[in-house]
């Protein structure tokens, strides 16, 4: 059962790093949330307004704390644990929506922050946006995604002033496409990639209506384009890219029971990042209309895309880390360290890591040049740090690269 638990002033309700599965709402009294900004270090700080919830993200995501919460005043706070909440969010629908819409805004100011530290410029316009993704497959000779986002830009812009460009890519891409060339990369179906029990609720024949099939490259949603629709993924995998300084980095991908698309949904925003399929893919459509609908109707629906929402932020915050860090060599240690605990090893003890990546993956993990890459790589390389094979890399002791790391960041310092 929740509990009111009392804090006099001064109080720590928790530590940023602690492990706590409890939410909180602030029932009487003042309390401040501390974070640390990921780019510059420096510490913010945000009161909590009585009846609002603090400390959900870490919660239910199973997550350290990302801030340290303490009391400016004698305090009332109600405890529950995330069982709890998980309840409690689910019988109320006006509760729904409102913490989907706080969590997807958080993420969006993530991207945006990311795209910021990438490009180091102002963010571009939705018309120029959808170019520079468009010219990217183009270089990267990816054809399918080419023609399909060419084709995007012509249905919204079909006067702007790029079009003779586009029209350009579209007409050479689709020579490709047509001799069954749709990507200079191939990617076989993942045959793990199946439904699960997370959306055997949308395997009703009333969803058959909904479905939709995509081939590999084909591109599902485009950035910069205007948010009308949401997908859910029944089979395969989806590639989440976003568009930085004329070159498409992978930020994900994702798989059977996942969402993509809501966050144009729920904040009325453009497109935040391109989904592309990766071998055959199944989705189930659905439009803005019917998204609220959908969502506080199937209230354990509402949670999987909250859960997912916290992982995303999660995951989007470790990824900004690493861009954050100016050290070329000690970036690239934090990318190995990300893919370790993206993938717990099995046995504690054992320090050799292999992680099933490419050198073209490190480059757009880390945000570096390729050339930039191929050099630190060099140099982890021939000091038998690593091994680099086809289809994989072997990192012989991965604490080394977090002392990499340490140690170079905290000669920055």
């Amino acid at each position: 059962m929740p509990k009111a638990m009392q804090y006099t002033k001064g109080s720590i309700v928790y530590f940023e790093n602690d492990n706590d599965d409890r939410v909180f709402i602030l029932q009487k009294g003042r309390v401040v949330i501390t974070t640390t900004d990921v780019e510059t270090k420096l510490q913010t700080t945000e009161q909590v307004k009585q009846g609002e919830f603090f400390g959900v993200k870490s919660a239910i995501g199973h997550f350290p704390r990302e801030e340290t919460v303490m009391t400016l005043e004698d305090s009332v706070c109600i405890s529950m644990t995330s069982q709890e909440f998980e309840l409690l969010f689910c019988n109320n629908k006006p509760l729904i929506m409102k913490m989907l819409r706080v969590f997807s805004n958080q993420l969006r100011q993530i991207h945006k922050k990311t795209e910021q530290v990438l490009n180091k410029s102002d963010t571009i316009n939705q018309v120029s946006g959808l170019f520079s993704v468009a010219k990217a497959f183009y270089d990267d000779g990816k054809w399918q995604s080419c023609e399909d986002v060419c084709k995007t830009y012509l249905k919204f812009y079909p006067t702007a002033q790029h079009v003779s460009q586009i029209k350009d890519m579209l007409l050479k891409s689709n020579a490709y496409v047509k001799r069954g060339i749709s990507s200079r990369d191939k990617f076989e179906d993942d045959a793990s990639a199946k439904s699960d029990n997370s959306i055997k609720l949308f395997e009703l024949p009333a969803f058959k209506r909904f479905e939709k099939h995509y081939e590999n490259g084909q591109v599902i949603i485009t950035e910069f384009e205007r948010g009308e629709t949401f997908y859910l993924i029944q089979s395969g995998s989806v590639q989440l890219t976003k568009c930085v300084n004329e070159s498409n980095k992978n930020l994900d991908i994702l798989k059977p029971g996942e969402f993509f698309g809501e966050m144009a949904i729920l904040d009325n925003s453009p497109r935040s990042a391109t989904c592309v399929a990766r071998g055959h893919v199944e989705c189930l459509e659905f439009n803005k209309a019917n998204f609220e609908m959908l969502i506080t109707g199937n209230p354990q629906l509402a949670l999987i895309l909250l859960k997912l929402f916290c992982k995303r932020i999660y995951d989007q915050k470790r990824r900004l880390r690493i861009l954050v860090i100016a050290d070329p060599q000690a970036r690239l240690a934090d990318v190995f360290c990300m893919f370790d605990e993206m993938n717990p090893r099995p046995q504690t003890a054992d320090r050799r890591r292999k992680f099933p990546v490419t050198e073209s993956d490190v480059v757009h993990w880390s945000g570096l040049p390729a050339r930039t890459v191929k050099e630190e790589l060099h140099h982890f390389t021939m000091s038998r740090k690593i091994e680099i094979f086809d289809n994989y890399i072997l990192v012989n002791n991965i604490a080394d690269m977090q002392r990499i790391v340490d140690s170079r960041t905290n000669v920055k310092k």
